[in-house]
């Protein structure tokens, strides 16, 4: 189990990044959901033991990773947010030397780098240099060496940046069948990524866990508090104004919105309508009353 007790990040100049925080996983994904600026990079280092958190505890099955950061290291694998490459060097030279640099060497080594380079679709550009990657294809490369230890922890800052629609699917199921026996954190500020895979999903804003659940029981939260408004175009902006607006459909004469409201909004085009995970995570980051 991997706890993350009351933990509290400040810098400099006293901006709290995360702010008395508790989370503990077990073996599955746990999907951390926020905003951009929300405190996921912040509190997904701490779980690193990249950064020191400036009060509370990291425990791994008990044990403190913030004296002994080494009992994590050596059974995680970790993609950052900023993930830096040597240009000059393939995608298959770069693993290689990253295994040997995690004590993986030999035959099965080189053939343990080909495996994760057909998973994550990089095998035909295997030898070019990455210098010349796209940057979801250098985001593939991270992926990869996160796993090249067979890591009993991985932990994810917005893996999906810069994938295409089909690579996101193929990460997404490739996350779910890891979780099957690891632990595995990922973070991002898109509920697609989290919605069909992960057993749990913790909300933060602010530094702060606004909640934390199974998609099923946060979506149970706003039942009854989700609304379909069809609205002319002047009353789009009222509807901003008064409430949480959710997805929007246009239409010819204006749009329907999602609206989110612990009594129907007073619009003639009112109707209720079946609530879904991204309805919960907009009602947890804006504390929609009831919800």
């Amino acid at each position: 189990m991997l706890e993350l007790v009351d933990v509290t990040k400040t810098y400099r100049g006293g901006k709290r990044a995360v702010d008395r925080m508790t989370l503990r996983l077990d073996t599955g994904l746990l999907g951390l959901l926020g905003p951009n600026g929300a405190g996921k990079s912040s509190l997904m280092r701490i779980a690193a033991t990249v950064t020191r958190p400036t009060t509370g505890q990291v425990l791994l099955d008990g044990h403190d990773l913030v004296r002994r950061p080494g009992r994590m290291r050596r059974q995680l694998g970790y993609l950052p947010q900023d993930f830096g490459v040597y240009p000059n060097l393939s995608a298959r030279e770069f693993l290689r030397y990253l295994g040997a640099a995690k004590g993986l060497t030999g035959r099965s080594a080189r053939a343990h780098v080909d495996e994760l380079l057909e998973l994550v679709n990089l095998t035909g550009a295997a030898n070019r240099r990455l210098g010349g990657y796209s940057g979801g294809m250098l985001r593939r490369v991270g992926i990869a060496q996160a796993l090249l230890a067979d890591p009993r922890v991985i932990i994810v800052d917005e893996p999906t940046a810069g994938l295409d629609p089909e690579e996101r699917v193929r990460l997404r199921n490739l996350l779910s069948a890891l979780a099957a026996d690891r632990i595995v954190l990922l973070s991002t500020h898109i509920v697609s990524d989290v919605e069909s895979v992960a057993a749990r999903i913790a909300v933060v804003a602010g530094g702060r866990l606004l909640a934390l659940a199974t998609p099923e029981e946060l979506i149970a939260r706003v039942t009854g508090h989700v609304w379909e408004v069809t609205a002319t175009q002047a009353q789009l902006s009222d509807l901003r104004s008064r409430y949480v607006v959710g997805a929007l459909t246009r239409t010819a004469t204006g749009a329907r919105a999602r609206v989110l409201s612990d009594v129907p909004p007073p619009y003639d085009h009112c109707v209720p309508a079946a609530p879904g995970l991204e309805d919960a995570y907009l009602a947890a980051v804006h504390a929609v009353p009831a919800c």
